[in-house]
Formats: structure tokens, C-alpha cells, sequence
């Protein structure tokens, strides 16, 4: 699997910036190695990576960052999560499995065979995966909050993602409300100031939820649970107030969400430390 790209891009920011925008799902990128273990026909392979992709999230982000008054550190995933998938725990707390989407899928959004599987539903071949791609990735984005807390003293994860308008057959909470932008929380990392800033922040795109669709917010498992100085938001924005679905073009949604996502950068990057 040596023809891969790198798997993951650490982007600069400011050095006395928290923040740090990660956005994991934004590729459509595969390795020649990886696809071949896929069965889907290309064709079909397009058409998942229509309904999989967070389109245009990384364009969100830079745009963000050229916006916010102080320059926000990127980390963005370089492949698809047709890959692995960076967010999800590489283990049986995985609650995606239940649909063949740990952190190596079985299953596409629709619930057909990605690629194979044992009798189980556990991926064959799934761990060299994680080895080369998953493990790696998370040892990286692990370093990048490190050096925040090292630098800074504090860490805010900020994930850019996306979501279909109407659910997908893969979805295990779909019948929530689905609002223009979804917060995503999580109990110990998530304060009620920085959900609050958030809330704030994209205000004008018709309303905002917490956790429906999709809950939590990512932390690595060094920190996660126990060190709250690395706090986490997760920013899902239903996919038709930006592009064009699935897998089509931005619209002007995309600046405003820019700019809505640069006010949330500033206004964390100078909060008080608690």
C-alpha cells in the first residue's frame, strides 16, 4: 500500500491559536491498493462517494481560517473514509458496526457490501488498514492537540462535517430533527460556553440542533474523558444549505458558512482560560 498519499495534512495556524479545525470526511481520495479490495463497480463507487463525502467541508475550513482574525491550525484527512474512518473507535465501543461502518467499512450508506467481510461482519483485511492508515492518523492528530496544550495551555477541536438533507438507509438515529446546522456534544469536552458560541455563530442559517442526527465530538483517546482542557465541538451542516446534492457543486452558502465558522474561531480563540 506504498502508493498512498499522505494520509492526513497538518496546516499551520497561529502560534498562540487553541484551535484546531479538523475535517476528517472531506476527501473522495483512494489508493490504488485500497480500491481494489472494494467490490463495487466504479460507477457505483462514484455514487457512494456522492452520499459519503462531506463535499467541500476542507473549502469551508481554509476559507474560515483566511477569515479569522487569528489564524485557526487545520488538520485535514487526505483519503476517503472509504479508507478508514478517522472518527470512529477502532473497537467494539464502535456503535456503527451494528451497520458494517466501524473503523473500516463492510457496508455502503445504503447498506450493500463495500467490501468483504467475515461471517462476523468484521472487515478481512481490516487491520492492515488501521495499521498503515487509521493508527498513524490518530498518532498525528493525538501530537497536533499535544503541541496546542503545550503551546497554549488549551485545545479546542473544532470538526467541519455534513449531512444529507433526507436520511440514509446507514443511519441509526434518522428520524431525529435534522436542523441547518446539528452541534454535535460531548458531555466532558463540550462546555456550555463554547455550544453557546457556536449556537450564536450560525444563528442566521435558520436554526441550529444539538446531537440529532449525529452526536458526540472527537478527542483523541489520550485525552478523551479525563483532560478538559481539550474541548470539542462537532459542526454538521445539512448539505443542501451549502451544495448541490449528492456530490455536486458549492453555492454562496459556502462563504456564509465560512464566515460563520471564522466568528465561532474568534470568539474561542479569546475566551478567558477557565
Amino acid at each position: 500500500m506504498n502508493d498512498a498519499p499522505p494520509s492526513h495534512q497538518l496546516i499551520p495556524g497561529a502560534p498562540d491559536s487553541p484551535v484546531l479545525l479538523h475535517v476528517p470526511h472531506g476527501s473522495r481520495a483512494l489508493p490504488a491498493a485500497v480500491r481494489a479490495g472494494i467490490v463495487l463497480d466504479d460507477a457505483a463507487l462514484e455514487r457512494e462517494l456522492d452520499h459519503i463525502t462531506d463535499a467541500h467541508t476542507d473549502r469551508i475550513a481554509e476559507a474560515a481560517a483566511d477569515r479569522s482574525a487569528t489564524r485557526p491550525w487545520r488538520f485535514v484527512n487526505q483519503l476517503s473514509r472509504l479508507v478508514v474512518d478517522p472518527e470512529r473507535f477502532p473497537d467494539e465501543r464502535e456503535e456503527m458496526l451494528a451497520v458494517g461502518m466501524g473503523a473500516v467499512y463492510t457496508r455502503t450508506t445504503h447498506r450493500e457490501a463495500l467490501r468483504p467481510a467475515t461471517d462476523d461482519g468484521r472487515p478481512l483485511g481490516g487491520q492492515p488498514l488501521l495499521d498503515r492508515y487509521f493508527h498513524p492518523y490518530a498518532a498525528a492528530m493525538t501530537d497536533a492537540v499535544t503541541h496546542r496544550l503545550e503551546t497554549v495551555g488549551r485545545a479546542v477541536v473544532l470538526d467541519v462535517h455534513s449531512y444529507p438533507t433526507h436520511p440514509l438507509p446507514y443511519e441509526l438515529h434518522g428520524d431525529g430533527p435534522r436542523p441547518p446546522v446539528c452541534l454535535g456534544s460531548d458531555p466532558f469536552h463540550t462546555p456550555a460556553d463554547l455550544q453557546a458560541a457556536a449556537e450564536d455563530a450560525f444563528a442566521g442559517f435558520g436554526g441550529t440542533g444539538v446531537d440529532s442526527p449525529f452526536g458526540g465530538a472527537y478527542v483523541p483517546l489520550k485525552y478523551y474523558g479525563h483532560d478538559p482542557r481539550v474541548t470539542a465541538l462537532m459542526i454538521e451542516i445539512r448539505r443542501d444549505v451549502y451544495m448541490t446534492e449528492p456530490g455536486g457543486p458549492a453555492g454562496t452558502g459556502l462563504g456564509e458558512l465560512a464566515d460563520a465558522l471564522a466568528r465561532l474561531v474568534d470568539v474561542v480563540t479569546t475566551a478567558p482560560r477557565s
